[in-house]
């Protein structure tokens, strides 16, 4: 694409204008600023948060939901809605369902711009493999603040800088992680604790305990596999990353969560996999 490429923006949070309050997701749970805003699972000494329905435990811990009704995530959130403020804009509410496949419908190589968290591009990118579109669309992120996986894992800028990338970068293809049960990864996944078997391709990687699998995309194999054991006093195995196309895993019941994103109950089996198509997503000069 050349430099001042047109966008339509998929904007991720409710309207500030609307005075029909919170749009309600197609979860049926209200997509407003009290929403959960994909709190990224915190490292083995975070906080250990209520566990799921039946006494389960909670598996990896994860940090409180954050909240963007604050001050400086609302300003944030204004100066990209500004940055682009002469592109088609829509505001879709949190983690969007089929309400958005009409935005989704335009020409080959039309662009989106989307506004959110992880979990708000994932949405989006799920709509687009359930379109049949995923090679079609190129996707440009932007966190109107906070650092996510995704950022991270591609060097995207925050903010206003994620609008103007959109406008002059370039498309990078890069994996697309899914799951066996209908879901897909574009930052990062967790599973723990984990007490079973864990494979990557053919490749036994755990037998036994650990208390996290990471699971996120990777450039050269699919996705890269870190199994992290319990560690005392710095004494124990240190984390290893395993990299390949698939991650079977099998193991007492315990908690997945996808892009910041609890799964709604515990699991003891989960399959990731590298998709057939990649992600065309925006990223710069490559």
């Amino acid at each position: 694409m050349t430099q001042g490429t047109e966008f339509t923006v998929i904007c991720c949070r409710p309207n500030p204008a609307d005075p029909a309050g919170p749009v309600v997701n197609r979860r049926g749970g209200p997509a407003d600023r009290e929403g959960p805003a994909g709190g990224q699972p915190a490292g083995p000494s975070g906080g250990q948060p209520a566990g799921p329905s039946g006494g389960q435990p909670a598996g990896p811990s994860v940090k409180p939901a954050v909240r963007e009704d604050d001050r400086a995530s609302r300003t944030a959130l204004s100066a990209v809605m500004d940055a682009c403020a002469v592109n088609p804009r829509h505001w879709v509410g949190r983690r969007p369902g089929k309400e958005i496949d009409r935005l989704l419908s335009g020409e080959p190589h039309a662009r989106l711009l989307v506004v959110g968290d992880d979990a708000d591009l994932a949405a989006v990118v799920l709509r687009l493999l359930r379109k049949e579109r995923l090679g079609l669309i190129e996707l440009a992120f932007a966190s109107p603040r906070r650092r996510t996986p995704v950022t991270d894992l591609w060097d995207l800028p925050r903010g206003a800088a994620a609008v103007e990338l959109a406008r002059s970068g370039e498309v990078d293809l890069v994996p697309l992680v899914r799951d066996d049960v209908g879901g897909v990864l574009v930052g990062a996944g967790y599973l723990g604790p984990v007490a079973g078997t864990v494979y990557v391709d053919e490749h036994r990687v755990l037998r036994g305990a650990a208390q996290m699998i990471k699971v996120e995309p990777d450039r050269d194999k699919g996705l890269a596999v870190t199994v992290s054991r319990r560690r005392f006093a710095g004494i124990g195995r240190r984390p290893k990353t395993t990299l390949g196309r698939a991650v079977q895993i099998g193991t007492a019941p315990t908690t997945v969560v996808r892009d910041g994103i609890p799964y709604p109950r515990p699991m003891d089996r989960w399959t990731f996999y590298k998709h057939t198509e990649p992600l065309r997503l925006v990223r710069g000069l490559i």
